[in-house]
């Protein structure tokens, strides 16, 4: 009997351990994800104003706070009955779009990137941004061009790159000024091209990555994204649709307010981190995925030229829906060109330039749910408040909860495939790894099992024998 650890698991946002055991020949028998880290934002916040949850909550996470900011804000319209002057429902797309591009970019250059560019059997010392740089200087330094590009965006829409106070309940703080919009379109081509040739580059090189496109977590699940009126993308509004495994609509235009219908929690022995499921298969039987790949698979056009092009083009190659968890890669740089697209669009709007930026109103409803699309998929806020405004109650619904019955079940994939015999090959670990940044999990953001101490503690001798073992199962 053996067991392989790997914690802390490297190259995500947050801190998870995975757990791999082995039986007497070499093979896998069990394998075990837990998520090491818990957040408590959604009982620390309860007596504060409801207006302060965009502020407070979008400090959850320093890559995407944007989202939480954006979907807090929804959450708080929703209590305050009101809907945002048209200029900052642009607006928010706008820095919306933008966040999509810096936070797709870092995982794909950043993060991901040195498994594809420098071999999954690689030297782990040198498997790093900093390999890229050496081995690959000029598409590591587009990778931070196109990163900066979207930093950008958000800095001169709020001021601040990180944690911006813009967005707020009733719409944003003020209006884009023409000299951003001007930089914008000025800035935007370099952009695009720089999506283009990642693009073409990803796929010249999927051929060389056959084996982790069959095995990295390609059993077939459901999939789970906002969409508009017609069926296409929409990553800022829209209402909730889920395809099975086999490709069949199962429900569509779901209101995000009736999220409790068809989404249930489950609490895990071993991990902060919930387990949502599809409520009408049960857990764990519900298993569904969100984010880029399960938005390509829900939709039925990206509706911009070239991200459509693109979505056409990946349907060709591997069918809807499309199943490896390996795909998300592919599936986030098609999202880039259509965020792209939509920034180019929403700017050449002159109603984007509209001063009237902000509703104002008091409570006028005990209870606000507010979703969007964040980069890893998607968000959901769920507020009540007392009369005088006051948070009484709290449940987030983070992209990479959702995701997580996913992730466990590619991790058993790719472990039982590529680990095998007596001797462990440090590529082989990395794959496991490797699975659990395609779906580019925020871990910090999405942790909070309250209620429930997942608690482990091991006795091990001074010659690393596990001794005994205490759990809070």
């Amino acid at each position: 009997m053996k067991r392989i650890t790997i914690d802390p698991v490297t190259r995500v946002e947050g801190h998870a351990k995975v757990t791999i055991q082995l039986d007497d020949s070499g093979s896998v028998t069990r394998t075990e994800f837990s998520v090491t880290q818990v957040r408590g934002f959604e009982k620390f916040t309860e007596g504060r104003p409801f207006y302060e949850m965009p502020g407070i909550t979008s400090r959850i996470c320093g890559i995407c706070p944007v989202s939480h900011a954006l979907a807090s804000s929804k959450a708080c319209e929703a209590i305050m009955a009101v809907r945002i002057p048209p200029a900052a429902r642009r607006l928010r797309e706008l820095v919306h779009c933008a966040q999509f591009v810096q936070s797709h970019a870092l995982s794909f250059f950043y993060l991901s990137a040195p498994d594809f560019l420098l071999g999954m059997d690689s030297d782990p010392a040198a498997r790093n941004i900093f390999g890229v740089v050496a081995r690959h200087p000029e598409l590591a330094r587009e990778g931070v061009e196109l990163r900066k590009f979207g930093l950008q965006i958000i800095e001169g829409l709020s001021q601040e790159r990180v944690h911006p106070s813009w967005i707020v309940p009733g719409g944003v703080m003020s209006a884009m000024s023409q000299q951003l919009g001007d930089h914008i379109l000025a800035e935007l081509p370099i952009a695009k091209s720089i999506a283009e040739r990642t693009l073409n580059f990803f796929q010249s090189v999927l051929e060389d990555y056959q084996e982790e496109i069959a095995f990295f977590g390609s059993a077939p699940t459901m999939y789970a994204g906002t969409v508009d009126a017609k069926g296409g993308l929409q990553i800022y509004d829209g209402a909730l649709r889920f395809r099975n495994e086999s490709g069949e609509i199962v429900q569509d235009q779901i209101p995000v307010d009736e999220y409790q219908s068809w989404i249930g929690e489950a609490s895990l022995r071993d991990s902060y981190l919930k387990a949502p499921y599809f409520t009408p298969k049960g857990y764990p039987e519900g298993v569904y995925r969100v984010g880029a790949l399960a938005r390509l698979n829900v939709i039925e056009r990206c509706g911009t030229p070239k991200a459509d092009i693109e979505l056409q083009e990946f349907r060709k190659r591997f069918g809807l829906p499309a199943h490896s968890a390996f795909l998300f890669h592919y599936a986030r740089l098609i999202e880039i060109l259509y965020a792209l697209e939509r920034i180019e669009t929403l700017v050449n709007d002159p109603a984007i330039m509209d001063t009237h930026v902000r509703a104002t109103a008091a409570v006028n409803a005990l209870e606000g749910i507010g979703a969007i699309e964040a980069p890893r998929g998607t968000l959901i806020h769920h507020y009540k408040v007392n009369e005088e405004g006051a948070i009484t109650w709290v449940n987030l619904i983070v992209a990479t909860g959702h995701n997580n019955l996913a992730i466990s079940k590619s991790i058993e994939q790719v472990s039982k495939h590529f680990i095998k015999g007596e001797q462990i090959e440090e590529g082989m670990v990395n794959r496991v790894s490797a699975v659990i940044r395609a779906y580019d999990p925020c871990l910090s953001c999405s942790t909070h099992a309250q209620g429930q101490i997942a608690m482990r503690i091991s006795l091990i001798s001074p010659q690393g024998e596990l001794l005994d073992e205490l759990s809070t199962s």
